[in-house]
C-alpha cells in the first residue's frame, strides 16, 4: 500500500512528515527512492531545523542528489494537494543546445586567439578535475558518540552531532546503546566519500568543539570499511 502525504505546503501537513520519518531513514524502504524524489520535489522549501526530523532527511536527499543521485524505486507514494513540478521545455533546451553550437562553430578555421587558448586549457583542467574527483571511493564508518554523563539529552546529542554538514558526508542509521550506570552512548553510521571527507578532522573540528561538546565528550570510530571505487560516483 502507498504511503500518503498530505498537503506538504501547509504547517499541520510538514509536522505529520515529521512525526514519520521520526523513526526513519527514508520515505519507503531503507534506501534513498524514487518515493523520496516525490516527497522532496513536492516540499516548496527546505523543512524549518525545528522539524527535526523531516530537515534532516531533507539534507540528507539533498546532499544525495549532489553526490552520487537516487536509484531505488520506491513503493509508491502518494501526495494530496501538491502543486505540479515545473519543468523546463524540451523546445528550450533544444534551441539553448543549437545555440551553443553555432558558438562552437564559429570561425572554425581561423587562428585561435590567446583568449580561446586560454578557455581550452581551463576547461581541459576542469574536465581532469572532474575526472579525479569521479575516481575517488566511498567509505562506511561506523563511530560512537559518548555524552558526558547520565544527565545528558541524547536526543538534543543526536541533532547537534546530525548538524554537521560537509561536502562528501551523508549521515546514515543510529541507535542508542547502554553503557552503564544509566549511561547510553550514540552509535551512527556515516557514508563519506574518501578524497572530500577525513574522518579526524570531523571528530577535531566539528564533534568535538563549541557548541557540540555541550553535549558530546568523545567520539571513536568502532569500524571503518572500504566500500568501493566508483567511477560514476
Amino acid at each position: 500500500m502507498a504511503v500518503a502525504f498530505h498537503d506538504l505546503s501547509s504547517a499541520a501537513g510538514l509536522k505529520k512528515l515529521d512525526e514519520y520519518l521520526l523513526t526513519r531513514s527514508y520515505i519507503t524502504g531503507y534506501q534513498a527512492s524514487k518515493d523520496d524524489l516525490a516527497v522532496h520535489g513536492a516540499l516548496a522549501k527546505p523543512p524549518s531545523s525545528e522539524l527535526v526530523n523531516a530537515s534532516r532527511w531533507y539534507n540528507h536527499i539533498e546532499a544525495l542528489l549532489r553526490i552520487s543521485g537516487v536509484s531505488g524505486s520506491g513503493s509508491g507514494v502518494v501526495i494530496e494537494g501538491a502543486a505540479p513540478i515545473a519543468t523546463p521545455p524540451i523546445a528550450d533546451t533544444k534551441a539553448s543546445a543549437a545555440e551553443d553550437d553555432d558558438d562552437d562553430d564559429v570561425d572554425l578555421f581561423g587562428e585561435e586567439t590567446e583568449e580561446e587558448k586560454k578557455a581550452a586549457e581551463e576547461r581541459a583542467a576542469a574536465v581532469k578535475a572532474s575526472a579525479k574527483k569521479k575516481e575517488s571511493g566511498k567509505s562506511s564508518v561506523l563511530m560512537d558518540v559518548k555524552p558526558w554523563d547520565d544527565e545528558t539529552d541524547m536526543k538534543k546529542l543526536e541533532e547537534a552531532v546530525r548538524s554537521v554538514h560537509m561536502e562528501g558526508l551523508l549521515w546514515g542509521a543510529s541507535k542508542l546503546v547502554p553503557v552503564g550506570y544509566g549511561i547510553k552512548k550514540l552509535q551512527i553510521m556515516i557514508t563519506i566519500v574518501d578524497d572530500l571527507v577525513s574522518v579526524d578532522t570531523l571528530i577535531e573540528e566539528h564533534l568535538t568543539v563549541e557548541p557540540i561538546n555541550e553535549y558530546v565528550q568523545s567520539v571513536d570510530i568502532v569500524a571503518f570499511n572500504k566500500i568501493c571505487e566508483c567511477p560514476d560516483f
